[in-house]
């Protein structure tokens, strides 16, 4: 497995008050999403643990992609990949921050 961290600054401040949110399914070709509250923070944090090694720059490129189109803060993402396309990695990811958001506080 190869672990990946990001960290993306400046988005909306979060309270630490939402309850934490997963979606999908670690299975061949897939991926589960994590989304835990980070009170009192703007940044955005980003871990992947990925079975597929020497993808850093398209991580980073999907990452960057995700804070353009949501730039959140206060909170942390874990992302357990077993393959995924780029593709699968956006689209379970803003299923992911849909879900959080609309879940609402703890």
């Amino acid at each position: 497995m190869e672990k990946l961290a990001f960290t993306f600054d400046g988005g909306a401040p979060g309270d630490g008050t939402r309850a934490a949110c997963i979606v999908g399914v670690l299975a061949s070709g897939n991926l589960e999403v994590l989304i835990e509250p980070q009170a009192s923070t703007r940044a955005c944090t980003i871990e992947v643990n990925t079975a597929a090694h020497g993808f850093r720059a398209i991580w980073q490129a999907v990452m960057e992609d995700f804070f353009a189109r949501h730039p959140v803060g206060g909170m942390r993402i874990s992302i357990n990949d077993a393959g995924a396309t780029p593709a699968i990695v956006s689209l379970r990811l803003d299923q992911a921050i849909e879900a959080y958001l609309r879940a609402g506080p703890a």
